[in-house]
């Protein structure tokens, strides 16, 4: 597929955009201050000399999300397909005042023509994210043996001092930081902490983990490739479950999915320990939310408010007989974005060709690959 001068200006510009967005970010995650201030006071030595730092993260980040971004776009073109080059998509908070995004929404790719085969659909959905956790791995692998000594930190963070390496212990039960944000964790990254990393003291909490670009972009790195491998809809996870069983048990297996995800993600919506009656309003918009959220999956929307009601029965009895599990509200809004903007099914190809034996070798590895990534709780605030 040919493109005009036009589209490669336009993608080529999102580009370059993301890197700068992504590499003011990173100088602000890293180094825990705005740098907007320095461009406003005409501090511009200073303002380049921290920009820079920030080229250790966007570098990383945006190398997986192109790689990933590549591996769709090969087997597209591959297979003859009418697709864009990647949309990379920037977003700049700086103004704002501190680190508040990561500088970009991430990229995407759009197919303008319909699949034939279900091995089309396969090769084209599973390519990005094996492509991505390669590259995942190899940021990885880098960051935790080559990690800084646990002194580091304050460099970052000069007041820690006065606690010394225990500074874990005190800093955090702070009034003063209890704004800080702490990243969670998976399978994954907890085999690279205990296993790979080149000094176990040095390795930093989820606290301090922003500002270790490499640590940083590669755990942003699983957690895009387990959001994107979500079993369900048209994500890459729901292409290859569509691929490896077909139309019909798609639409089952998305539901199912679908409806354990949002049972998960919703269970610190509910409190039946605390006034569970004078929160009634609460518990009539969750129930709302619950409606909307399930409204596209059945024609019969008497199914919906049954299937709305059965999860908030059964999230109350869950945190009944255990108060501690509070799920994760922020999957709420991409179970909302999945379910009425994304959808939860997948269209047919034109052939239901079975996958071959190699291919679904690759798609159970592929659905591993979703295990070891996936973050319970991504970011704890």
């Amino acid at each position: 597929m040919s493109y005009t001068p036009r589209q490669y200006l336009l993608h080529g510009t999102l580009f370059l955009l993301t890197l700068l967005t992504t590499t003011w970010a990173g100088a602000e995650w890293l180094k825990g201050s705005p740098l907007f201030h320095l461009l406003w006071t005409g501090n511009y030595a200073e303002f380049w000399q921290n920009y820079s730092v920030g080229f250790r993260f966007s570098l990383p980040l945006l190398g997986f999300l192109s790689l990933h971004e590549f591996g769709h776009f090969y087997y597209a073109q591959k297979h003859k397909l009418a697709v864009s080059m990647p949309f990379f998509i920037p977003i700049w908070l700086g103004f704002l005042g501190g680190p508040i995004s990561i500088g970009t929404a991430g990229a995407f790719i759009s197919i303008k023509s319909a699949f034939r085969t279900r091995r089309e659909v396969f090769d084209v959905g599973v390519a990005g994210p094996i492509l991505g956790f390669i590259v995942a791995l190899g940021i990885l692998f880098w960051g935790f043996t080559h990690l800084p000594p646990p002194e580091f930190i304050f460099e970052i963070h000069p007041d820690y001092k006065a606690y010394g390496l225990d500074y874990a212990k005190y800093v955090y039960n702070d009034a003063a930081n209890s704004g800080n944000i702490e990243l969670g964790s998976n399978l994954l990254f907890e085999f690279f902490k205990h296993f790979v990393a080149n000094d176990p003291a040095a390795v930093p909490n989820g606290f301090e983990l922003i500002h270790y670009p490499w640590l940083f972009a590669g755990y942003l790195a699983l957690v895009f490739t387990a959001l994107n491998m979500l079993p369900m809809g048209q994500l890459d996870g729901g292409h290859v479950i569509y691929a490896l069983f077909g139309y019909e048990q798609h639409r089952s297996i998305s539901r199912i999915c679908f409806a354990a995800f949002v049972f998960y993600a919703g269970l610190g919506m509910v409190e039946p320990y605390n006034n569970f009656w004078d929160e009634a309003t609460s518990n009539v918009l969750y129930l709302l939310y619950l409606f909307l959220v399930f409204y596209t999956m059945f024609k019969d929307k008497g199914h919906v408010a049954i299937l709305a009601i059965c999860i908030f029965v059964g999230q109350f009895a869950m945190r009944l007989i255990w108060p501690s599990l509070t799920g994760y509200s922020g999957w709420l809004v991409l179970a909302l974005l999945i379910g009425r903007v994304l959808g939860l099914y997948h269209p047919p190809a034109y052939h239901e060709t079975p996958l071959s034996t190699t291919q679904k070798v690759i798609a159970w590895i592929s659905l591993l690959i979703f295990a070891l990534c996936f973050s319970p709780e991504p970011i704890k605030v």
